[in-house]
């Protein structure tokens, strides 16, 4: 069976443009690996809202105690752009349509999903923390669930493994929500069965639950009940574990035939980690 292509919306930086603050290309052999597979969306969310290349350094400055009290500040120039770039993210965001996975640059004050440091003001000090850039806080926001990682944690073969697994788990679920049918959600429950107990037998029920839809509920909105579910399920790591219990259980089962847990993604990428990055 054919996999589906996923929608990655890509730091630009990252192997394909010299964009970054410093006018440099980050080099990234695992994209290499995987644009075949994939239909990218790269963006640069500083070039976007009219910053240059090369640029001075932007900081995130943390004003309260949210998420929504950071700016996003050019010390040299003096220039608060966090109105710009929120305005930015809300616009690529919201016309964005479908995605399955997001691959972010690590420790930018725009893309960093987790470790951009925050700092107390634009004055030189030490950071007070670490956290999400403006732009990758809107993709969290906005987009609970989805596959997202940064190109530094993808260096990592867990990471990377499970991070595959999920993006093209969703985007064969897209394919399915895409021609909804209650057997298209069968088939893909029962492919993916293996896979999602993996995960926590509870959630694999609760999901084969709303797949067999015995209360007759409407398709569109068992569709979604399943979706939020599946997110939920695929976010957790698999446990060897209980794969190997089940395994010995069912051994020889007609149902493991076929199961997208022996196959998750496509072989291709099975070593992608392993193409050392070029400059």
């Amino acid at each position: 069976m054919p996999f589906p292509r996923p929608i990655v919306v890509l730091s630009q930086c990252l192997e394909l443009a010299p964009c970054r603050w410093d006018g440099e290309r980050i080099p990234f052999g695992f994209l290499r690996k995987l644009e075949p597979y994939v239909e990218l969306r790269p963006v640069c969310p500083e070039v976007e809202i009219g910053l240059g290349v090369p640029r001075d350094p932007i900081r995130i400055v943390q004003v309260g105690p949210g998420e929504k009290d950071r700016k996003f500040l050019q010390p040299s120039t003096g220039r608060d752009l966090t109105r710009a770039m929120r305005r930015f993210a809300g616009e690529f965001l919201g016309g964005l349509g479908e995605a399955d996975g997001f691959i972010l640059k690590s420790r930018s004050p725009s893309c960093g999903i987790r470790d951009v440091k925050m700092y107390g003001g634009a004055e030189d000090g030490p950071p007070l923390g670490k956290g999400a850039g403006l732009f990758a806080g809107e993709v969290l926001a906005r987009f609970p669930g989805l596959a997202v990682e940064d190109e530094a944690r993808l260096a990592h073969p867990p990471v990377r493994e499970r991070f595959l697994t999920r993006l093209f788990a969703l985007a064969a679920f897209r394919a399915v929500r895409e021609k909804p049918s209650a057997a298209g959600l069968a088939r893909f429950q029962e492919a993916n069965r293996l896979l999602l107990m993996a995960r926590g037998r509870r959630e694999a029920e609760a999901l084969g639950e709303i797949a067999a839809n015995r209360g007759g509920r409407p398709l569109p909105e068992a569709m979604e009940a399943y979706e939020t579910r599946l997110r939920a399920a695929l976010a957790r790591p698999a446990r060897r574990a209980s794969v190997a219990g089940i395994l010995r259980r069912h051994a020889g089962a007609p149902w493991l035939a076929g199961q997208t847990f022996f196959a998750p993604f496509p072989a291709g990428l099975a070593e992608a980690g392993e193409e050392p990055d070029s400059p």
